[in-house]
């Protein structure tokens, strides 16, 4: 059983990545095709952490072993997964909305004033640091399991 739900978790990911995708690609760039293709990425990125939640919270005679926890149906390693997942997940999508808003503003200035390049990059690397401290943070949870 454990196997079969890697496998559809696996090709779960697989075509979550692949389906919104060919279908970016294929035909005319609207912005209607950018709108249907981001919900796409949505939906599967949603319905993949249900189900991935759904199969770590699943309480099998391997987890009772392990934790104290397991009449409740909860491990503790796949707690730690999970918040070190979150950690990550959260900081890269903040990291990415800083980015976004400090890396246009950034070009828009060096366009009109090519002496600022080095306080624009600083400001940018600040926030692709958020992500990186995640990234750290991910590590010291997963280093206690």
């Amino acid at each position: 059983m454990l196997l079969a739900a890697k496998i559809t978790l696996a090709l779960a990911l697989i075509l979550g990545i692949i389906l919104p995708t060919v279908y970016f690609f294929m035909g005319e760039k609207k912005k209607g095709r950018y709108k249907r293709a981001l919900a796409g990425n949505i939906l599967f990125f949603f319905g993949c952490m249900i189900i991935s939640t759904i199969f770590m919270f699943n309480a099998s005679p391997a987890l009772a072993e392990e934790t104290t926890e397991a009449a409740a149906g909860v491990s503790a390693a796949g707690m730690a997964y999970f918040s070190a997942a979150l950690a990550i997940g959260m900081s890269c999508i903040g990291g990415g909305i800083a980015v976004a808003s400090a890396a246009s503003a950034a070009l828009g200035a060096i366009s009109e004033d090519s002496s600022v390049l080095g306080k624009s990059l600083i400001f940018v690397g600040l926030a692709e640091g958020v992500c990186l401290y995640g990234l750290i943070i991910a590590f010291m949870i997963l280093g206690k399991v």
